[in-house]
């Protein structure tokens, strides 16, 4: 039997009907067997200030709690003015401090986006790729799931639809469960 695994996905975005936590919630339900995934909340993260790193504000306590839990990680990605959105960013510079303390490290991760866009948020994601090398993290890279013209890829109860989208999203869960059971050794 294969060993459990705990994914905590994050939505980088604190818009409550945002298409990358619905995306997130599709792949909750799409999970490989023996598999669990809890979303993460950013709402309450307060601005990065390293003067605070003495004594981390409670909500980031936390939320670095919550990624220490997990045996991997699932950011949903969205893009603003073709980078990472701030709040995502802001809660990734928190997890990783102080310095010594990085929550991230050798956490296996991947990334998902759905955007409005031609792109579906891709430049974001390629974007925080780059903080993986730094965090320590170990990425799947592959299957790549860009949800492009996301309103027409959910219905009006917030579903994603899309029948190849959920393709490439099931492969990417199991990709990243995989990788996590070798990270592991199983």
């Amino acid at each position: 039997m294969p060993s459990s695994v705990k994914i905590l996905g994050i939505p980088g975005s604190l818009r409550r009907e945002s298409f990358n936590r619905r995306l997130l919630e599709a792949a909750q339900t799409m999970l490989p067997p023996e598999t669990t995934m809890e979303l993460a909340s950013l709402e309450g993260i307060p601005v990065f200030n390293q003067d605070l790193e003495a004594h981390l504000p409670p909500k980031v306590v936390e939320f670095k709690a919550q990624i220490r839990a997990a045996d991997a990680i699932l950011f949903g990605v969205p893009e603003y003015n073709y980078g990472v959105a701030g709040p995502l960013k802001n809660a990734i510079d928190w997890a990783s401090r102080p310095y010594t303390d990085n929550s991230w490290k050798e956490k296996p991760v991947a990334a998902v986006s759905a955007s409005v866009g031609l792109l579906g948020g891709s430049r974001a994601v390629y974007q925080l790729r780059q903080s993986f090398v730094f965090l320590g993290m170990h990425p799947i890279n592959l299957p790549e799931v860009f949800v492009t013209f996301a309103p027409q890829k959910f219905d009006a109860q917030g579903r994603f639809i899309d029948p190849d989208g959920r393709k490439y999203l099931e492969s990417l869960l199991t990709t990243l469960v995989d990788w996590t059971r070798r990270l592991r050794g199983h």
